[in-house]
């Protein structure tokens, strides 16, 4: 594609917006459908899960301005929430300003986890096992010969000791599993319990749980961003029109913001649900498992035995704002939803990724993007003006506004600040008469 960057996007209708997006990714009217009839039809859906009555559909937001790793990328972003979108678009406008996001990735290593119980001697039922280490490893690299000729496989395997539990002592035996462009948890699954019977001879122990752990640390992603600090300054609009904010007052405002997050984890909690605000959005538009990414993010958070923020902001020697974010990101881009529901694989032709890897990248930069916006948006103006006026309008689509009148309604709620669905009921009564 040529630029992320599409001054007045927002303006557009629907239908110019879609024709924005296949012209950028070339995408066919049926890849465009599959955004505007709900993704996946009825009898895929039963194929899918259980008990299918039907289909539940999110809106679908274009995250603009993105240029990450010196390529500009259109990003497909599913979430219900007002504001994430353009608040995210925002923020990676201003990234591009200091050559926008940088981000890198770790191999996609996942972990699968056997749990040996019954067990007379756990030492040395520990070092029989890296005795035999490099027969497991062979064993397991022949479990899935698809995965291993596209250079994937076991690369190791280690031993942890539980002295106390509530059930006695046990091992758990750990396979690091390298899944490629897979997000790995059949891969990895099916490895554990194939490994079980081996592990077992080798033990004299009993294998109980067989599975991949979602704290994925092998699997890191990692963005970071330069902004100059003259691009931070604004003036405001609407009820406070015209206070200025300087550069300087708006960065310090942001890494006192992000200092309260790093210390206190009832802050820290909130700070990372805003970066996940961003993260999700883009994992569910791609048909990745979110719920896995939200574990591994919060788990991660607290790998020091606090729970803290996942990002980091602070400044360098010339003055500019720089954030970095790390975390888990174990998503894929074959097998599972990413290929069985249309509006995934459009999503993912879209963005023209070629590898799990390089959608990882994608999905961190977002999150530091939206992570930006909302420390921006609380240090100075507060959080609710922008996210209100957005959420005005869901309310007077509740309150039963249609067409031109939902705009009406939303602009009066606003402007009284009051934006609730009994006042929104009695100013439509007055519209309509």
């Amino acid at each position: 594609m040529g630029t992320s960057r599409i001054p007045g996007f927002y303006k557009l209708t629907l239908e110019e917006r879609l024709a924005q997006a296949a012209s950028a990714a070339d995408l066919t009217p049926e890849e465009l459908a599959a955004w505007t009839t709900g993704g996946v039809n009825t009898e895929d859906a039963d194929h899918m899960i259980e008990n299918v009555i039907g289909t539940h559909a999110l809106p679908l937001g274009l995250g603009l301005n993105f240029q990450v790793n010196g390529r500009d990328v259109l990003v497909p972003m599913a979430i219900e929430e007002p504001s994430v979108v353009a608040g995210a678009s925002f923020m990676a406008k201003l990234v591009r300003a200091g050559g926008g996001f940088q981000t890198s990735s770790s191999a996609p290593l996942m972990i699968g986890q056997m749990q040996v119980i019954n067990l007379v001697n756990l030492e040395a039922a520990k070092l029989k096992l890296y005795e035999r280490k490099a027969e497991l490893l062979a064993a397991a690299d022949e479990i899935d010969p698809i995965l291993k000729k596209f250079g994937g496989g076991a690369r190791d395997l280690e031993v942890r000791v539980f002295e106390k539990s509530s059930i006695g002592p046990f091992l758990v035996v750990h396979l690091i599993y390298d899944v490629r462009d897979a997000m790995g948890a059949n891969a990895v699954n099916t490895a554990c319990e194939r490994l079980a019977p081996q592990v077992e001879a080798i033990t004299g122990g009993k294998v109980h749980l067989r599975i991949l752990s979602n704290l994925a640390d092998r699997r890191i992603s990692r963005a970071r961003c330069t902004i100059p600090v003259k691009e931070l300054a604004f003036t405001t609009q609407g009820d406070h029109a015209g206070r200025p904010y300087s550069g300087e007052t708006v960065r310090d405002g942001m890494i006192a913001a992000y200092a309260f997050a790093a210390v206190d984890p009832y802050r820290a909690a909130t700070h990372n649900k805003g970066i996940m605000n961003g993260v999700d959005a883009v994992v569910i538009a791609t048909g990745n498992d979110w719920r896995a990414i939200e574990a591994g993010a919060h788990a991660y958070a607290a790998r020091s035995g606090k729970y803290t923020s996942l990002s980091t902001w602070g400044q360098d020697a010339d003055g500019s704002l720089v954030g970095t974010l790390e975390m888990p990101m174990a998503v894929g881009i074959i097998g599972g939803a990413t290929k069985v529901h249309p509006a995934a694989r459009a999503a993912l032709k879209l963005m023209g990724v070629e590898t799990a890897s390089e959608l990882a990248e994608i999905i961190v930069a977002v999150g530091l993007a939206q992570n930006m916006a909302a420390l921006r948006a609380l240090s100075t103006e507060g959080i609710q003006r922008g996210h209100m006026t957005l959420h005005a309008r869901q309310v007077a689509i509740a309150a039963g506004a249609s067409g031109d009148l939902i705009e009406k309604l939303a602009a009066q709620l606003v402007a009284e600040k009051t934006v609730r669905i009994d006042r929104a009921e009695q100013i439509l009564k007055t519209l309509k008469n």
